[in-house]
């Protein structure tokens, strides 16, 4: 939990962009006393020192931002965000829009590849389907969302997160919401449609030069907004992009450790970032997309994934794939024995002759 005793958890529902800026700009602090002390435990653990690689600090990571020199994950929650896109319209994905609505059935019956995934990670899942999936405006005419309609994302998005999880992972399903996403990347970190576009849920080359037109249109339609990120948010995200960022806020807040997914994930982040450089911490990214462009977006960020699969289907797949690297984490450092426990003779520090 949160260890700066001068935080408060802001009121929810988030009422203006003072307020919502003002809770990006309030942080705690990871707890650093257990990250010494789960230092100290690793340094003499029967093994050599770095010896297991990310899993030693991925064990740190958790124990920091959970507060404990023991982490857990007991409870683990995995939430999918549901959207809906006017910039379909377009002709930006090959899919219609009621596939969205017919995906998070699907949710529900337990017949998705997440469903799968989360059930072999031991973790909870549910959906949270923002504005009765009614779609954003289309974001290439006016803006994608109303600042009433953007902050209510946002809020639904951070109250859906569990005070008590051990680790949250937030997933999406929007059909056509990598042009919100790759239009966000445009727009935080530079460059144009076609260096953001890709192929989502199956475009042709075609297709996706009319996804980076579309993106071109929007960003020069928006060009007043570019020097404020939570309006970048507005103009050119999406209800469930809102949703995402507004969960990862509330993790932070509630001292809760975030596993990201992929590009939709991801590109989520950046008005956070812009806001707060150092609001991701709390973060690790599960994996490296095969959406064009997500690599790039990962290294702009400095998040190095813990898989790379070749996944692009989104729904928290890849987080909850990583969920078992995490428990590995946690087994080892944990349950391994020390060098006194186990009366293994540890390295010497003489000089060899």
């Amino acid at each position: 939990m949160p260890t700066d005793a001068s935080f408060s958890v802001p009121e929810i529902p988030f009422t203006s962009m003072a307020d919502l800026r003002a809770a990006c700009l309030s942080l705690p602090e990871r707890n650093r006393t257990c990250g010494n002390r789960i230092r100290q435990r690793d340094a003499v653990l029967t093994k050599p020192p770095g010896s297991l690689g990310r899993l030693e600090e991925l064990a740190l990571w958790l124990g920091e931002w959970q507060g404990t020199e023991r982490p857990t994950l007991d409870k683990v929650q995995i939430t999918i965000f549901a959207g809906n896109h006017g910039v379909v319209q377009r002709g930006v994905s090959p899919w219609p829009s009621e596939v969205t609505c017919q995906m998070v059935a699907n949710f529900e019956h337990g017949g998705a590849a997440i469903n799968q995934l989360a059930r072999n990670a031991e973790a909870n899942l549910n959906v949270v389907c923002l504005q009765n999936l009614q779609a954003t405006e289309d974001l290439s005419q006016t803006a994608a969302m109303t600042e009433d309609g953007f902050l209510s994302a946002v809020s639904d998005g951070y109250r859906a997160v569990s005070k008590d999880a051990d680790l949250f992972c937030a997933g999406e399903m929007g059909i056509g919401n990598t042009t919100p996403a790759a239009a966000l990347c445009a727009a935080l970190l530079g460059g144009s449609g076609s260096d953001w576009a890709g192929r989502g849920t199956g475009l042709d080359d075609k297709g996706v030069q009319l996804k980076a037109a579309v993106i071109d249109d929007a960003l020069t339609l928006h060009g007043s907004a570019m020097s404020d990120p939570l309006e970048v948010a507005r103009c050119l995200g999406g209800y469930e992009l809102a949703a995402i960022m507004g969960s990862v806020l509330a993790a932070r807040h509630h001292g809760i450790p975030v596993l990201l997914d992929g590009f939709v994930c991801t590109a989520a982040m950046l008005p956070l970032v812009k806001i707060a450089p150092e609001v991701l911490d709390h973060t690790r990214l599960s994996h490296c997309s095969a959406e064009a462009g997500h690599r790039k977006l990962a290294k702009a960020l400095a998040l190095v994934p813990l898989l790379d699969f070749g996944l692009r289907l989104g729904e928290a797949s890849g987080a909850a794939l990583a969920i078992p690297l995490l428990r590995g984490a946690i087994a080892c450092h944990n349950g391994m024995a020390t060098f006194a426990e186990a009366a293994v003779s540890q390295k010497s520090d003489s000089p060899t002759e």
